[in-house]
């Protein structure tokens, strides 16, 4: 029996290690990598190429969405199940539009995630049975309401989005761009094009703003750095 080849993007080694021991007990799937940041689980996807990747939201380095949307636009044939503690109707919306294959609460039984991993490697789309239930009433809502379908309002480009993150989680343009593999030079005109799109002039008021899109988790009142100190 082929299995089905699954990466787990995880950056709590906890998780990680829980999947992993869980889906080791199913006779068809496979776990072949593990990942702690966003950066890396693109990076393994490339050269492991598996069926699934379960991936995390709250990634450092390099968002959940985003590392989505490099895996998905380098390997079509690899599908992308977003595993989550958020359960806000603006990531399932950027998860559809990023081509993702469904999207699930971490409080979801494991038979939902089991279930998810063999739809996705068919090719169908899976939704945790909440989100599911909003998904189906705003359809319906379009349909006999007309209500308009919300599109995507962000207007930064990967690469923004990904300066984005790394500034608020405490890089400088030197780290950044090494982190990036391009010029500070580059990583500069970058920082200028997101305060000017964003209206935001300060490292402070990007960061707020990358926490309200949850590019970063909070650690108590500030968002955890991923960059050793000085």
């Amino acid at each position: 029996m082929q299995k089905i080849t699954v990466l787990i993007a995880d950056d709590h080694t906890i998780v990680r290690r829980g999947l992993r021991s869980l889906l080791q007990t199913e006779r068809d799937v496979e776990v072949v990598g593990e990942a702690e940041t966003g950066r890396q689980a693109v990076q393994l996807a490339l050269a492991l190429r598996p069926d699934v990747v379960l991936m995390d939201i709250a990634m450092p380095m390099l968002s959940g969405l985003e590392a989505t949307r490099q895996i998905i636009k380098q390997l079509p044939s690899t599908r992308v199940l977003i595993l989550s503690s958020y359960n806000d109707d603006e990531y399932v919306h950027e998860l559809t539009e990023a081509g993702g294959a469904g999207y699930l609460l971490k409080q979801a039984d494991f038979t939902d995630v089991v279930r998810a991993i063999r739809e996705a490697k068919k090719g169908n789309a899976f939704f945790s049975p909440a989100i599911s239930r909003r998904l189906t009433d705003r359809y319906r809502e379009t349909i006999v309401g007309g209500v308009p379908v919300r599109k995507r309002t962000d207007l930064l480009t990967s690469r923004e989005n990904e300066v984005l993150q790394l500034i608020a989680e405490g890089g400088s343009n030197k780290q950044i761009a090494a982190e990036l593999g391009i010029s500070v030079k580059t990583v500069e005109r970058h920082r200028q094009r997101l305060m000017d799109k964003l209206a935001i002039h300060d490292v402070a008021g990007l960061t707020r703003y990358a926490i309200s899109k949850g590019l970063v988790e909070i650690n108590v009142a500030a968002p955890k750095s991923v960059f050793p100190s000085p």
